[in-house]
């Protein structure tokens, strides 16, 4: 699996690129942002590589319990330290957070704990933690497909996803962020998903077959309507990220043999069709540029194309140790970020000198976050995992 490391790492040093470029090379990025999508292309590489493992991790165990076990303790202990820390600095002053609107402090934290508040109407504490609720919507999708034997069917339901996507933006179906929270409410519907949530994670890993149906159906059908109705990208990019890790699977699947290699490439052609398609019917608006956008869903097509075509060939180390400690220089690079712009403060001009040293401290603490709280944290949860497969 060196090769998905490896692309892992590109990923995560193309989002910092991304967003640090804001602060150390404002003009570079003005020019380059239109015609290329840096952040969209590092979170569809991610995407991809999340839709290859993520379903072959719940297969391989067997277990949903074990599953959900295995991804709480991979996902949560690092967030909930970064979000300490991006508290603790905004009660010293070195970092402003963003404002919360009408919303109440528990209101925001029960979203964010879901990992789903990008789809329930709730502003990110962090940026990049949008991203984090379409891997969990995505989680909670598969385990619906798994409980219900349905699990095989990843290329149609890749491909039923951009369609689904593509006729959005031909019929000029158009959303406001968040259409659902509007309609209901923020509270309600923090209070619905939470609870359903809990409940479909406990109902899924129960040794019932009706409850372990009935829990996957609780969760991926709410995950599949709060994607394109309560999001805040369009209701077609929505669809086109669900499709883009589906798409992932199917790759996964043609490699192992369920399916066919014609079959996986068929679903792929659909996909980068209906997605760049979407794309340019969108056409470009204030704060999206379609030329941007499909160039960067191409190229991350491409290098996920490229890894797997490389796939047993040896990886450098340097790579490979990079995608090891991406989810630390994914979740941490913003508050190092947040912290430099409410002190410093950011640069008049570009200065890549400045680029390049904020990548020497971050990847070092990078290494000392992962050592101390990710490592602990998959340890536990590999030694929670054995305990409840215990008979």
């Amino acid at each position: 699996m060196g090769w998905l490391d490896a692309l892992r790492g590109i990923a995560a040093l193309v989002v910092v690129f991304d967003h640090s470029s804001y602060t150390f090379l404002a003009d570079f990025r003005r020019e380059l942002m239109p015609q290329f999508n840096t952040s969209r292309y590092g979170i569809m590489v991610f995407f991809l590589v999340s839709g290859y493992i993520i379903p072959a991790s719940l297969e391989r165990r067997g277990c949903v319990r074990t599953f959900w076990i295995g991804r709480m303790f991979r996902v949560y202990p690092l967030w909930a330290a970064v979000v300490a820390v991006l508290l603790a600095l905004n009660h010293l002053g070195l970092l402003e957070m963003r404002d919360f609107g009408q919303q109440s402090a528990a209101t925001v934290a029960v979203a964010h704990a879901t990992m789903l508040q990008e789809l329930l109407g709730t502003p990110n504490l962090l940026l990049v933690l949008w991203t984090l609720s379409y891997e969990m919507a995505f989680y909670l999708l598969v385990v619906a497909l798994f409980t219900v034997r349905l699990h095989q069917r990843s290329a149609a339901v890749a491909v039923v996803l951009a369609v689904l996507a593509a006729v959005s933006v031909a019929a000029g179906v158009v959303l406001p962020a968040s259409a659902l929270s509007g309609l209901v409410g923020t509270g309600p519907l923090i209070a619905f998903a939470s609870i359903s949530m809990v409940v479909a994670i406990c109902c899924a890993s129960a040794g019932s077959p009706l409850l372990r149906g009935f829990g996957g159906l609780l969760g991926g059908v709410p995950a599949l309507v709060l994607v394109p109705f309560n999001g805040t990208v369009p209701l077609w990019e929505g669809l086109v990220i669900l499709a883009v890790m589906f798409l992932g699977t199917a790759v996964h699947r043609a490699e192992n043999g369920q399916i066919t290699w014609r079959c996986a490439a068929g679903a792929a052609v659909t996909v980068v069709a209906c997605a760049a398609g979407s794309a340019y019917w969108y056409g470009d608006g204030d704060h999206f540029t379609r030329r941007g956008w499909i160039v960067a869903f191409l190229l991350a097509v491409l290098t996920f194309g490229a890894g797997l075509a490389w796939r047993r060939r040896c990886v450098p180390r340097m790579l490979t140790g990079l995608g090891t400690i991406s989810y630390s220089v994914y979740l941490v690079h913003p508050v190092l970020l947040a912290v430099i712009d409410g002190t410093i403060g950011r640069r008049r001009q570009d200065s890549p000198a400045r680029e390049v040293a904020f990548l020497a401290v971050l990847l070092p603490l990078c290494l000392l976050t992962h050592r101390y709280v990710e490592v602990p944290g998959q340890t536990w949860g590999r030694r929670l995992a054995r305990r409840a497969q215990s008979p």
